[in-house]
């Protein structure tokens, strides 16, 4: 499922109890450098991980050293008296755009108590402040005159704030509208159990068919499945959950493959493994979801859609929360700790906040932030490109170190801080990132190196429009690709103080190198895709700078 693998072993009978029950392994994901990932401790090119931190170690001392042979110091400090001038401004400015987000449970709470109708009426004052949100941060930056760090830090939170604001509000917003439709269908249900004999025959009769329905029943205790990593957790169900848990991943399965034109699930002797359903939980079958086997298809039919109504309500994961238990100040503000930009009624959650681990990413942030402000103050800063130098030494100037800085800031954000609020927030699914220095395509970098933000615009801007206002997936593709552009070149034109519109034309110029890529001529070739991403990716980051600085 989206947040780790889940085994579901078929029904059992216990040896020691005379009891029909199930067992349920969950296995949550890590990234990928996380050394307590066992994928990465066997990886036979681990011992590069080990090479690359060595060589930069090596590297930086080196500068220290020649500097201190030229100068009397190790660095200069210019590029920290840039980002610390006017810096309790700036802590203040951002501390106000954080509370500023608190406003959205209190209209969270007028949307579920039924004071304000989310559409169109929430959703137009929901737009609207997010924009006066935006607008006021950028023409802040503007007044206080700041140097580019300041400027691009306020810039880049305030479109994370408000990513988590629209994520929040529409979720919400949905989930009053779809517990409206599950009260409609309720109602129509318990009218239509009348003819059955009432609402309590009825569910004996759809439940002595949803047993019967099952596999045969084994004897003895199932195995952990041997795939199970380590840090596993495993629990116990009824038998009738178990069914309704593997039912459930059948159809997530299905309705994968049908989106994805691909398998969804894997049965393996006497396990279930789910690929990618999400909203699995293994709380007991609901009344619905027994009545959903009922062999009368009226009931049967209104039983599933109210099942699938309530499963959007509920939360995905233990099923604990219904909406709008979750509309507090508090499911808030742990929303706003958790590294995610997706809103969601529950998490899956760690059992502990383990100290030495975040103690370890605490040190590897500052260790990795020593070495990334090395690179900028001793080889970007003072190669800062004017219009009279040349523009292919430039770029070969500035080609090693970008690429460099790029790599460190990737490590800092999402292995170090993302982790690390990921373990103070007890959030389990730590998969802030894919194999993206493997990709072959432009799409497949987008996808897999930054999955807070593709999770994000794939459901509240790709998914969104398609189903709000019909578009194809070609139109909802080229939206998405157009806001995020457009995203992009303001934070440059923030940064730089200049309009130019070269990263804008650069993102958009991705769609059709997409579709050349696509060709199955070009696609089978793997190498040459993966070499082309690189030097892509080389030559882009110094030639953004030399345009935006010297022209």
């Amino acid at each position: 499922m989206a947040q780790g693998t889940v085994y579901v072993s078929q029904p059992y009978r216990s040896s020691s109890q005379n009891k029909l029950r199930a067992m349920v392994t969950f296995a949550p994901r890590k990234s990928l450098f996380d050394i307590s990932n066992e994928s990465t401790t066997s990886n036979q090119f681990r011992g590069f991980f080990t090479l690359f931190w060595l060589s930069l170690f090596i590297f930086a001392v080196r500068t220290y050293v020649r500097s201190i042979e030229l100068n009397g110091w190790p660095l200069n400090f210019e590029f920290a008296s840039m980002f610390t001038s006017d810096g309790l401004t700036l802590a203040l400015s951002d501390a106000v755009l954080v509370l500023n987000t608190g406003l959205c449970v209190p209209f969270a709470k007028a949307i579920a108590k039924g004071w304000i109708r989310y559409y169109p009426i929430a959703l137009v004052i929901q737009h609207l402040w997010q924009c006066a949100v935006l607008a006021l941060a950028v023409t802040w930056t503007f007044n206080r005159h700041w140097p580019w760090v300041q400027s691009g830090f306020l810039t880049l939170h305030s479109f994370v704030m408000i990513m988590k604001m629209h994520s929040y509000l529409s979720t919400n917003g949905e989930l009053a509208h779809a517990n409206s439709q599950a009260e409609r269908v309720l109602d129509q249900l318990q009218k239509a159990t009348e003819s059955e004999g009432g609402w309590d025959t009825a569910l004996r009769k759809a439940e002595a068919a949803m047993v019967h329905s099952d596999v045969p029943i084994p004897a003895g205790t199932p195995d952990i499945p041997e795939d199970a990593p380590a840090g596993s957790t495993t629990s116990y169900v009824d038998a009738r959950t178990a069914v309704t848990l593997r039912q459930r991943l059948k159809t997530a399965a299905a309705e994968n493959e049908g989106a994805n034109g691909g398998p969804g699930v894997k049965t393996t002797g006497t396990r279930v493994l789910p690929l990618n359903p999400a909203g699995i939980a293994t709380h007991p079958p609901t009344p619905s979801e027994i009545l959903s086997h009922h062999p009368n298809a009226q009931i049967a039919a209104l039983a599933k859609t109210h099942v699938e109504l309530e499963r959007e309500l509920t939360g995905p994961v233990e099923g604990k929360v219904r909406w709008p238990a979750n509309v507090s100040l508090r499911d808030f503000a742990w929303y706003q700790l958790t590294p995610t930009l997706v809103y969601e009624l529950e998490y899956p959650r760690t059992e502990r906040i383990r100290p030495l681990y975040v103690f370890e990413k605490t040190v590897a942030f500052f260790g990795t932030f020593a070495l990334l402000y090395t690179i900028v103050e001793t080889f970007i800063i003072p190669l800062t490109p004017t219009p009279d130098q040349s523009f292919v030494r430039s770029l070969l100037d500035l080609s090693m170190p970008f690429m460099i800085s790029y790599l460190l800031l990737f490590y800092i954000i999402f292995e170090c801080i993302c982790n690390g609020f990921a373990e103070l927030s007890y959030f389990a699914d730590r998969n802030f990132y894919d194999d993206w220095w493997n990709s072959t395509s432009w799409d497949e970098f987008s996808r897999k190196w930054n999955k807070p933000v593709h999770t994000f615009l794939l459901r509240h801007v790709y998914a969104s429009t398609m189903s709000s206002y019909k578009l194809s997936r070609q139109s909802a593709m080229f939206l998405t690709f157009l806001l995020s552009a457009a995203a992009h070149e303001l934070v440059m034109a923030v940064v730089t103080k200049k309009i130019r519109f070269y990263l804008f034309v650069l993102q958009i110029a991705q769609i059709p190198l997409i579709a050349i890529g696509r060709i199955p001529a070009i696609r089978r070739n793997k190498l040459l895709g993966n070499l082309v991403f690189w030097l892509g990716l080389y030559a882009g980051f110094p030639l953004l700078c030399v345009a935006y600085c010297a022209y």
